[in-house]
């Protein structure tokens, strides 16, 4: 539908996968920044509306009680925090805490006019709006630091989920941006696949199968007459004993 609103995973990750430590540091973060900030402007000037994790919104809290630069909620856009649990009888000025189904209130959000919609994080409010289908597309810049272990980009589950790589921008520093589309059907985290491509796919998977199984009778035939030809050897030297 042209004009709708997209919803998108913008996030820094590790050259291993991580957005942050196991206790949320983002140490590695601290690095000097190319001219331009990596396109972040541009992609800032798109949104309208941040979209926290209840963690990460608490990880932000923290930052600014620290009086930590830049940590305050921008309250030009529309901020949403989703919760599982009882929101602040004070929410900071500009949040609203959501506590109702994704796919509910993707479906409120994109009815409303404005402009794309960005998810900050963490890593359980990804997961659950990707299982949903409600993710247009990821920007991911990667850093090229491993951190060894710490809080993945998606929270753990047997998925399978493809994405068509947009772009790829490679900055002076080594990080490296990746722009994926993301669109996938709820729950099964299944691209729309056509049914030519479902059933070529299906084919080449039956006569690989199929070819393994030629392979491994040749094989064993193979054995046979190898073990029979060493039988009948063996027999002829003891008749010649």
């Amino acid at each position: 539908m042209p004009g709708k609103r997209k919803i998108i995973v913008s996030v820094a990750i590790s050259a291993d996968g991580f957005i942050a430590r196991r206790d949320g540091a983002v140490d590695w973060l601290d690095r000097p920044q190319p001219k331009g900030n990596y396109g972040m402007g541009a992609f800032y000037r798109s949104i309208d509306t941040i979209l926290w994790g209840r963690k990460t919104c608490d990880m932000a809290l923290a930052f600014q009680a620290k009086g930590i630069v830049g940590s305050a909620f921008d309250t030009s856009v529309k901020n949403y925090v989703f919760t599982h649990t009882q929101a602040p009888s004070a929410p900071p000025s500009g949040v609203e805490f959501v506590n109702e189904p994704v796919k509910a209130f993707a479906t409120r959000l994109r009815a409303k006019k404005g402009k794309d919609i960005w998810i900050m994080g963490g890593a359980g409010l990804i997961a659950s709006f990707l299982d949903e289908g409600e993710i247009d597309e990821f920007i991911l810049s990667v850093v090229p630091t491993l951190i060894g272990e710490g809080i993945p980009l998606i929270v753990p589950r047997h998925r399978t989920v493809p994405l068509k790589l947009i772009s790829s921008t490679k900055f002076t520093d080594g990080l490296v941006k990746l722009h994926y589309s993301g669109r996938q059907t709820a729950c099964t985290g299944q691209s729309y696949f056509s049914r030519r491509t479902r059933t070529s796919f299906l084919n080449w998977a039956v006569d690989s199968r199929v070819s393994l199984q030629d392979a491994r009778q040749k094989d064993t035939r193979r054995t046979r007459k190898r073990k029979s030809a060493y039988h009948r050897h063996i027999w002829r030297s003891s008749d010649a004993a």
